[in-house]
């Protein structure tokens, strides 16, 4: 009786994940069946879950008439590739100034920094958008950048904070006084040890740059400096009709250096995020 409940248990489990699995592919799947649809089937009520004539007229379309969309996607791959780097350098470093100098003010910046994640980004375009004008940097990609490391440098930071007091200090206190001075052992000694977290911080940092809408259509109004979100939303969702087709097949294409990177950095991102949670 026992082995049944067991069983019976096992069941349950495996087919409540299976729906959760299906549940949250699904969009996916609607994606990737309309891309291969002509426009007047993808309007269609009641909807076919399976093409009735698959047809790639839309890949064939965005490839040879939407030259404009690959700008958007070269700028998409220059801004998060940008980001991530920049951001990836100035957590290491203020990561490492959180965990190992303690000085009195050391928690109200901890404090600032967690206080900065509470506030939505809508609440800070304004003063962010009069701010770069100031400093003549609206429609270049170098203000876009700026304005996204600003804001994924205080989880960043706090995240490398995790990795680095994981590292027992006896390490550099042993390469200190065999004289190695301070630049040495962060980038010799520590940064070898906390490459896990490295890895998360610069997937996140490009995948939230990646998918960046709101800092993308604020500061550029220059079409072609335009990243892919932005692009995408002023250039193909027309206010009366939409080409659906077209549409997810931008979708797609722009769904895949996500999909791949997730393919083979998923295990270090994973393990990045939970060996941060740990101290000591």
């Amino acid at each position: 009786m026992r082995r049944l409940w067991n069983v019976c248990g096992t069941i349950v489990k495996y087919s409540g994940l299976i729906l959760i699995l299906l549940f949250l592919l699904f969009p996916i799947y609607w994606v990737l069946l309309t891309s291969f649809k002509t426009n007047m089937e993808a309007y269609r009520f009641p909807p076919t879950f399976i093409p009735v004539s698959p047809t790639p007229d839309a890949y064939i379309s965005l490839v040879t008439k939407h030259n404009d969309f690959f700008v958007y996607y070269k700028n998409n791959f220059i801004v998060s590739g940008l980001t991530a780097f920049i951001t990836s350098i100035l957590a290491i470093m203020s990561g490492y100034t959180l965990a190992r100098f303690h000085f009195k003010w050391n928690k109200w910046i901890t404090a600032a920094l967690l206080g900065s994640q509470m506030f939505p980004v809508i609440s800070r375009m304004i003063s962010l958008y009069d701010l770069m004008g100031k400093v003549h940097l609206i429609n270049t990609h170098t203000g876009l950048i700026l304005a996204l490391t600003a804001a994924m440098l205080p989880f960043t930071a706090m995240l490398m904070a995790s990795f680095f007091e994981g590292i027992p200090r006896a390490i550099e206190e042993a390469a200190y006084i065999d004289g190695a001075g301070r630049i040495q052992i962060l980038i010799r000694m520590v940064v070898p040890l906390v490459k896990p977290g490295m890895v998360a911080v610069v997937i996140y940092a490009f995948l939230m740059a990646w998918d960046d809408y709101l800092h993308a259509v604020t500061l550029i109004q220059n079409d072609s400096l335009r990243t892919l979100s932005a692009g995408v939303a002023l250039r193909y969702l027309g206010e009366l009709s939409y080409d659906w087709s077209l549409i997810n097949t931008i979708s797609i294409v722009g769904m895949l250096p996500i999909i791949v990177l997730f393919f083979f950095f998923q295990k270090h991102m994973v393990k990045g995020l939970v060996a941060g949670a740990v101290k000591g």
